[in-house]
């Protein structure tokens, strides 16, 4: 989060600097200060700027610095996604600390194999933020081999955004579409389903549809197969 992002922050809720410090429990002469990029913002205070001024989650702070991806066990990631409110885990009870979507979705691309549940979500998160940090999360799938895997799950959001009507969401994630589409691998790869049999294997990729199959995945996943779009 930039000095930026607060003073836009703040002029959206029609808050003087006074009003705002306030709320953010800091003096209004250091507020100035971080809005004119005299300083930067702490994690801390972007967590409650976060709250208090009701942003995106994707202004949250990243709690790893490393773009190599660790190993993030199943029920984490589904509790991360309750937390950010994914509608298909509206039943669990998340009181964890919400994180940066794009490290979410990061950290679920990068899982050999992940519950099909776990795998549906991942377009809704590209469509629910799309103003992800997009120049982190591309380059920390590139450099974790994951743009295939970033390429169609932004390719099946495009998609959703489409059904919607929803242009601006459209143009932008074209747009990374196109930068990950330079970068594309050419080994075939699964949607973090490593564990498919040598069958399903065979039968996906003659039955896949076009879009899986530019992106070297072996899925048939699509907007059609989504709940959270009808």
């Amino acid at each position: 989060m930039t000095g930026q992002d607060l003073q836009a922050a703040r002029e959206r809720k029609k808050w003087n600097q006074k009003e705002a410090a306030t709320k953010l429990g800091v003096s209004q002469p250091y507020l100035s200060l971080l809005e004119n990029g005299g300083r930067q913002v702490s994690a801390k205070l972007a967590v409650k700027a976060v709250r208090v001024y009701e942003l995106s989650h994707a202004l949250l702070p990243m709690s790893a610095g490393a773009k190599k991806t660790l190993f993030v066990a199943e029920q984490t990631l589904a509790f991360d996604l309750a937390a950010l409110g994914y509608p298909g885990l509206s039943y669990l009870v998340s009181r964890r600390k919400k994180k940066n979507p794009a490290e979410v979705l990061l950290a679920a691309l990068s899982a050999d194999s992940l519950d099909s549940r776990l795998i549906e979500a991942l377009p809704w998160v590209v469509w629910q933020f799309p103003e992800l940090d997009w120049q982190w999360l591309t380059n920390a799938a590139k450099l974790n081999d994951l743009q295939n895997r970033l390429g169609f799950v932004v390719n099946v959001a495009r998609r959703l955004a489409e059904r919607q009507g929803e242009r601006e969401k459209v143009a932008l994630m074209a747009q990374q579409e196109m930068t990950l589409e330079r970068s594309r691998l050419f080994r075939e790869d699964t949607l973090c389903h490593d564990s498919l049999t040598a069958a399903e294997r065979r039968w996906l990729r003659k039955n896949r549809p076009p879009e899986a199959r530019h992106w070297r995945l072996l899925t048939d996943l699509s907007p059609e197969h989504l709940d959270y779009a009808r």
